[in-house]
């Protein structure tokens, strides 16, 4: 599931993933219906952006984790400042994907992650 209130950063990601073995299953673009979607359609991954109106990624990682704890969570960020990093693992982040970002950054990240999920 991609979350992100970027249209084109949501264009982005789904292209890249479209032509690997990812399905998305679900588009959000804030982190409010992210909580929503992801409790209905159970992504086994959600890349999940930090900075996001209504309810920002950092909130809607937490109601997500404590909902489902076995959805992998990477946040999509510009801002990577040590304190979110920190907050985000923290509060179960499995990794981070940093904008502007390349589609062999991606899919890398995303492989260690569902690497993770395959266990």
């Amino acid at each position: 599931m991609i979350v992100d209130d970027n249209d084109m950063m949501r264009s982005i990601l789904r292209s890249i993933l479209r032509g690997e073995e990812y399905d998305v299953i679900g588009e959000a673009r804030n982190g409010s219906i992210a909580v929503e979607m992801a409790e209905r359609i159970k992504p086994d991954i959600i890349c999940l952006d930090v900075v996001m109106p209504e309810k920002d990624g950092l909130e809607a990682l937490c109601e997500i984790k404590a909902a489902r704890p076995e959805t992998e969570i990477v946040m999509v960020t510009s801002n990577a400042d040590p304190e979110t990093v920190q907050e985000a693992i923290q509060n179960g982040a499995s990794g981070f994907i940093i904008k502007p970002f390349n589609a062999a950054r991606v899919l890398d990240t995303l492989e260690k992650v569902a690497a993770r999920c395959r266990k």
